[in-house]
């Protein structure tokens, strides 16, 4: 073969599969050796590595993850995030091999972590704990939000759903949905709900319980939830609809009369306690949630390998145990689902946010 003769198809099949394979190849019978172009070899060799190298992302997703990750928490360490959050990164550091590093960044009901997260690199390296009020609530409440909840994020899979419980003062004449519905209904403006503060996951429980049961109730903003539960439980004003983590403990003690469920569906720990939705006020679903995200711009295959990861260790049984004691229900799912969900709680929570009239800048 001189030079300029193209070689044919057998003649290159046999070519490609001796530079991709470990041993030489028996060219004897055909009229082509390994020195008859040697050149043209090596020039497609490199060829091939020059290929292989536009393609960063196939060779991240392949190798991911070769070095620690870190998890952005836009709360204080000790609340409900960050005990997710760490439940979560430990069981994630045994299925990918890598330590999880848990940062806490709070301020700004959550915005200074989601800020700080949105900014990262786009790697897979950077995850966020990400919550109903970052991702649904705060795009309504905030005039000047620092990041886009789905421009900037990628959702990975939501993490746990944490109910609210509606709780009553024991001296109140109300012990049921319905009872509570006549008697506002009755005397309107004189039944008051303490919440945690403006805006809050359990301040627009209330709003969107006063919205679709048609009520006119009285909404006492605290400083969060403590002096909220503890004025609560001395009576000084008569219900509210509190995290589950929170009430619970209060409701199994006595002091606090539990009346519904803020889910869709009643609460294990619970099973006498009805849903606002069964109990009176159909299509009722105020959740607290909590779900893990990354950069919008991660490789596909990373985000893959990171749902996989995360739908695996979400189906144990030790953290759905450990979820069960802070109240949390473990909820995996894949990242469309999930984005589907978030677009439909933003959609939920908006008008909520600007019938009640809360703002914050």
């Amino acid at each position: 073969m001189n030079s300029f003769q193209r070689p044919t198809h057998k003649r290159w099949s046999l070519f490609w599969l001796e530079i991709f394979s470990s041993q030489p190849l028996n060219l004897k019978g055909t009229d082509m050796t390994r020195n008859a172009f040697p050149r043209r070899r090596a020039l497609a060799v490199a060829a091939t590595l020059a290929v292989a190298a536009t393609l960063p992302g196939m060779a991240l997703a392949q190798a991911y993850p070769t070095k620690a990750i870190t998890m952005v928490v836009p709360f204080s360490a000790g609340g409900t995030t960050d005990i997710l959050a760490r439940i979560v990164g430990k069981a994630l550091e045994g299925e990918l091999g890598q330590p999880v590093v848990i940062d806490n960044k709070a301020g700004a009901g959550g915005n200074i972590g989601a800020q700080q997260a949105a900014r990262a690199k786009p790697d897979g390296y950077t995850l966020f704990m990400g919550t109903v009020g970052t991702h649904g609530i705060n795009e309504s409440l905030y005039r000047k939000l620092p990041y886009s909840p789905l421009g900037d994020f990628q959702p990975i899979t939501r993490v746990a759903m944490v109910p609210n419980l509606l709780v009553a003062h024991p001296s109140r004449p109300y012990k049921t949905v319905k009872e509570l519905i006549d008697y506002a209904q009755k005397n309107p403006g004189k039944v008051n709900y303490a919440s945690s503060g403006s805006g809050t996951s359990i301040h627009l429980s209330g709003e969107l319980f006063k919205s679709m049961a048609k009520v006119d109730m009285m909404h006492v903003p605290y400083k969060g939830s403590a002096p909220a539960v503890a004025d609560l439980l001395g009576g000084l004003t008569d219900i509210m609809f509190d995290n589950m983590p929170s009430a619970f403990q209060h409701v199994k003690a006595g002091k606090l009369r539990a009346i519904a469920v803020t889910t869709d569906k009643r609460y294990p720990e619970l099973p006498d306690v009805p849903t606002i939705a069964e109990a009176g006020v159909p299509g009722y679903n105020a959740t607290s949630w909590f779900g893990l995200f990354t950069n919008r711009k991660v490789p596909a295959d990373v985000l893959a390998k990171l749902n996989d990861a995360m739908v695996k260790i979400l189906a144990k049984p030790e953290v759905i145990k450990q979820m069960a004691e802070q109240g949390a229900v473990a909820h995996p799912e894949k990242p469309a689902e999930f984005e589907a969900f978030i677009k439909a709680e933003t959609a939920k929570w908006g008008p909520v946010v600007k019938q009640s009239g809360a703002t914050v800048d």
